[in-house]
C-alpha cells in the first residue's frame, strides 16, 4: 500500500524525468522490505514537506487583507489636504487657542520672551541628566 502510495506521489509530485521514475521503480520492486522503509521515510517525509508548505502559504495570506486597508475611522489624506486649521494649541501650557489668540501670544512671546532659568538650576538639571545617564549604564552604582 505504502510503495503504491509512494509511486503515485514520486509520479504526480516530484519533477522527476519519466526515466528517473521508471529506474526508482524498478528499484522499489526488485530490493524487497528494505526498500519499504525507506519509501515510507521518504513519503512521511515529502507529507511533513507539503504539510508545512501548506501552512507557511496559507498563514502568511491570513492578514495581508487586513493590514492593506486603513482603519475606518480614519480620515482621508485628501480631505484633511483640504481643511482650514483653525484652532492651535498653546505653546506654553498646550491649551487649545483659536487662530487669533494664537496670533496674538506668538507676538506677544516675540516681545518679550520667557524667562530664562537660573544657572545654578540649569547645572543641577545637567547633572541629573548626567546622573540618570550613568545610572542606566552601571546601575549598580550608587551615588
Amino acid at each position: 500500500m505504502s510503495l503504491d502510495v509512494a509511486r503515485f506521489l514520486l509520479i504526480w509530485g516530484i519533477g522527476y524525468s519519466a526515466l528517473e521514475q521508471q529506474i526508482f521503480m524498478l528499484r522499489c520492486e526488485c530490493s524487497g522490505g528494505m526498500m519499504k522503509i525507506k519509501v515510507n521515510k521518504i513519503v512521511k517525509l515529502l507529507l511533513l514537506f507539503v504539510i508545512s508548505t501548506i501552512i507557511i502559504v496559507l498563514s502568511s495570506y491570513w492578514g495581508s487583507a487586513v493590514i492593506a486597508l486603513p482603519p475606518p475611522e480614519d480620515t482621508p489624506e485628501e480631505i484633511l489636504r483640504t481643511q482650514i486649521i483653525i484652532e492651535a494649541r498653546s505653546p506654553i501650557d498646550g491649551r487649545f487657542l483659536t487662530a487669533a489668540e494664537y496670533a496674538q501670544l506668538e507676538a506677544q512671546l516675540q516681545q518679550t520672551p520667557p524667562p530664562k532659568l537660573d544657572p545654578k538650576i540649569r547645572d543641577q538639571i545637567f547633572l541629573l541628566r548626567i546622573r540618570k545617564t550613568l545610572l542606566q549604564f552601571f546601575p549598580f552604582l550608587n551615588f
